[in-house]
Formats: C-alpha cells, structure tokens, sequence
C-alpha cells in the first residue's frame, strides 16, 4: 500500500493570471502558499483485478472506462493499473476554495508513480496534473493550484506564454515566517456556487473585455510587490496587498462576490483586519484576513457567526508519507 499526502493551498495574490486566455498573451505570476490542510489518497491491490475507488462515494467497476470520477478514469488510463482500491481523504471538503481537486489529483499521480515504484519531481507531477484536468478533461481553470500542491511552501509562481511555470521559493526567517503565520486567520462563509461557473464567465470576461484584463495585470504587479514586500521583512504589508488584489479581483467577473460576502468582509475590516480575500474562484468557500495579534480576539468576536479554521502554513508539498504490504 502506498499512501500520499497533499497540502491545500491559499494564494495571496495574482489569482486568475495563471488562466491560459491571460498568460497566452502577457505572463502570469501568483503568490501562494500551502497549508496544513490535507488530500490523503491511499492505493492498495485489490482482488479480482477489479477497480475500486472510494471518495464521497464508492465505485466498484471491471474497467477503467466504467469509472465516474473523470479524474480518477484519466489517471488510471495514464498508468493502465487494474486490480486496485484507491481511497482518498480530506481535510475540509472541496469547493471551498483551497484547491483540493488538484491537491487530489496531485496527490493521486504521485501514489500512482509509487505505486509502480517510478520517482516523479514536483515539476513533472505539476504538469502531468495540469495537463490531466486542463488539456484532457477540459476544465476551465488555472495552473498555480498544481503547482503550489507538488511543491509546498511559500512560493512566487510564475506562468509564460510557452506554458512553462517558474516555481521561486520566498524564504523568510524564522521570526518573520512566525509573524506571517501568526497573523493569517480564516473563516468559512460557506456558499454553494460553482467554481467551474465562476471561472468560465472569468475567462469569458478576460478574453473579450480589456478592461478585466487590465484588472489582472495590475493583479500581477501586485502579486510582485508584495514578494518584495516580504523579502524585505514587511509583513504587516500583506494586508493592503490582499485589500487591493481583493478589491481588482471583483472586477472581473459579477459572480466572484455576493452580498454575504461584502458583508463580512467589512465587518472584518471594521474589527481590526487591514486586508483580506475570498480564497478561491469566488462565490463561496473560506474568507483569509491579515490582523494584527492585539485585534485577533476583536475580530474573531466581529466575525463569530462563521466558523474559524485554525490552520499553520506547511513547507513540504506532496509527499509519500506511507509505503507498506497493508
């Protein structure tokens, strides 16, 4: 049995730069980090060269095209494995905006290539993944997710119009990389909208408005300061920068925001956070704020009607963290 596990991620800044209709045409850069929120996948022999696959629901089919889950279905047609039961666990369930789909189907290709006793990079399992959900089962969505998944950490992820990614670690120290973790609090609003939904009128937006294009590219220069910001040592600035980029983000698609959302978010200004973010496409999932340690407990009374998550930043990205018979 081999078992994966694959952190989730929240961005920062840049999101929506890492679609293809915007890094086609001007270079794309995210800044992202992942967390200590979790993707578990575990994959085991199974009897009969039958496949089995257990995530919200289970499936127990004869061959690979029987599958349902599409992720799972062109992931095993990559490795062509019969005889297998492949079991995944979460952390916090998807469509709350942390990237789990690709933290699954990263987790997912990495315990395929164990499986097989095959050493994948971080880079290779990235693309592979991008290329799995972007290029063969057409999803409408970006690259960072990936990328931030098999690599871990806080990183600066820069996307080209030949569709090669740069991954640029931000290395702070210890007591800056404290002060950061300290001060990120999230809480969960909930929402139901279809990240699939918001990113297509994203797209759609991006490709035939300049003026939303603007939005993201002012999004990339944003998602640049701010790693300058923190290499300098100036935490504290991540709160205007997750404002701004917060702020441009709305502009690009009417469905990213609703009323619930606005309301919380300036309850959370009005109670001591400097700046924050809907993590995700939009439309629903966990609001991420930078606050100051003294106004905390002022917060987290403004914002008591949401559940907080309580949550550290990982370094580590995918990785095999179970090799055995059983």
């Amino acid at each position: 049995m081999i078992g994966t596990r694959t952190p989730f991620r929240i961005s920062f800044a840049g999101g929506g730069s890492d679609l293809r209709s915007f890094y086609s045409k001007h270079p794309g850069c995210v800044l992202s980090t992942t967390i200590n929120k979790y993707m578990y996948i575990f994959v085991h022999p199974f009897f009969d060269e039958k496949i089995q696959v257990k995530y919200s629901k289970t499936e127990l089919v004869e061959n690979i095209n029987e599958i349902q889950h599409p992720i799972v279905r062109e992931a095993l047609k990559k490795f062509q494995i019969k005889g297998i039961d492949i079991n995944s666990i979460a952390d916090i369930p998807a469509g709350t905006g942390l990237g789990s789909s690709c933290s699954f189907t990263v987790g997912l290709l990495h315990a395929l290539y164990a499986y097989g006793s095959i050493y994948a990079s971080k880079e290779k399992l990235a693309g592979e993944a991008c290329e799995l959900e972007i290029d063969f089962l057409k999803e409408p969505i970006g690259k960072q997710d990936q990328y931030a998944a098999a690599y871990g950490g806080i990183n600066f992820i820069t996307f080209h119009p030949n569709e090669s990614v740069n991954v640029e670690p931000v290395i702070l120290p210890a007591d800056k990389f404290k002060e950061l973790e300290e001060n990120l609090l999230m809480f969960y609003i909930g929402g139901n909208r279809s990240a699939r939904d918001v990113l297509k009128d994203m797209e759609n937006n991006i490709t035939n408005t300049h003026e939303k294009f603007n939005n993201l590219l002012k999004m990339t220069e944003l998602a640049q300061q701010l790693r300058k910001s923190l290499l300098s040592g100036n935490i504290k600035d991540i709160g205007y920068f997750l404002h701004e980029n917060w702020i441009l983000k709305k502009g690009l698609s009417h469905k990213i925001s609703e009323d619930k959302i606005d309301y919380y978010y300036n309850r959370a200004i009005e109670n001591g956070a400097s700046g924050g973010k809907l993590l995700g496409a939009g439309g629903c999932g966990f609001l991420l704020f930078y606050c100051e340690k003294e106004s905390h407990e002022k917060l987290r009374m403004g914002l008591r009607d949401l559940r907080e998550l309580q949550f550290r930043l990982d370094n580590f990205g995918t990785k095999v963290i179970y090799v055995g018979e059983s």
